[in-house]
């Protein structure tokens, strides 16, 4: 007699507001006409490319543009000498940047100009970072880990914000060095709520069951930090993008199944995976 599975979806798994408010907004722009989104719109190839097909164009630059095309900023935003540029070339602007990171774009805007050196809690190379530090002036620094201050000297004033996918205890670490290193610290913690809230039930969710699927892009950073947080708990955990990727073996002795999803993963990603977990049918193809 086959044995049966019980399979768990997180309280809080996929679209975030907003994420889920800048693909609405993008398939009502490209019913109008093509549009083009500067940098994938958000970190979920299946979901880019159904923009593609539906008239959204990801660009690397804005080189190839013209005069009256309809540019998207995505959720991450951008530093503001990108929409000086696309203003100088009088493009019609969709900015979906997400609320949040606008506000910790305002906090990096307001430090810089009160005098503090700022330390932006983040990944170097994450666009959302990126566009931060382009608010927060030439000699912000950017800190991943709390390793990352090492043999930094003493600053006088620092001003410390977050991106919006942090983990709270990562930034609480840095945060309690910084106070170590300044004589003057303050401190804007712009993670986002909507990330705490997915992080605790995926946390929670975790030590329920006997293996974790985290749903979601490659490279998507809240997507991978969720990956980690299954791991911290010391559960079998499994970073896929779409149902095919499932493995047979990797259910073998599994009686209780967790699934959770990146905030830009879209629900018709996530019904696929429970919907094979469900079935039992499963990949027998190498997983990338």
């Amino acid at each position: 007699m086959k044995k049966s599975r019980e399979i768990i979806l997180a309280d809080k798994a996929g679209f975030c507001f907003g994420v889920k408010r800048a693909i609405n907004t993008a398939f009502k722009a490209a019913a109008g006409g093509k549009v083009y989104c500067l940098g994938p719109l958000i970190h979920n190839p299946q979901e880019v490319d159904r923009l593609r097909r539906e008239g959204v164009e990801t660009v690397d630059d804005l080189k190839t543009l013209k005069p009256g095309d309809s540019l998207i900023i995505r959720s991450h935003g951008v530093p503001p000498s990108v929409l000086r540029q696309a203003h100088d070339k009088d493009l019609t602007i969709i900015d979906l940047t997400c609320p949040f990171v606008g506000k910790a774009q305002r906090f990096a805007e307001r430090l810089q100009i009160e005098g503090y050196r700022i330390v932006v809690v983040g990944e170097k190379k994450h666009p959302e970072v990126q566009s931060i530090i382009g608010y927060a002036g030439e000699d912000a620094i950017v800190v991943e880990t709390p390793a990352d201050l090492e043999g930094m000297k003493a600053q006088r004033r620092l001003g410390v914000v977050a991106q919006t996918t942090q983990s709270y205890s990562n930034f609480s670490e840095i945060v309690l060095e910084l106070l170590r290193l300044s004589k003057e610290l303050k401190v804007y913690n712009t993670i986002c709520n909507s990330t705490t809230e997915r992080q605790n039930a995926t946390r929670s969710l975790a030590g329920r069951v006997d293996i974790m699927f985290v749903v979601g892009g490659r490279n998507s950073a809240n997507t991978t930090r969720l990956v980690s947080l299954c791991r911290e708990e010391g559960k079998p955990t499994y970073h896929i993008e779409v149902a095919d990727e499932i493995r047979q073996e990797w259910l073998q002795g599994a009686s209780k199944i967790g699934v959770t999803a990146g905030a830009s993963t879209p629900d018709w990603v996530i019904e696929g995976v429970l919907k094979r977990l469900r079935e039992g049918h499963t990949s027998k193809q190498p997983v990338r």
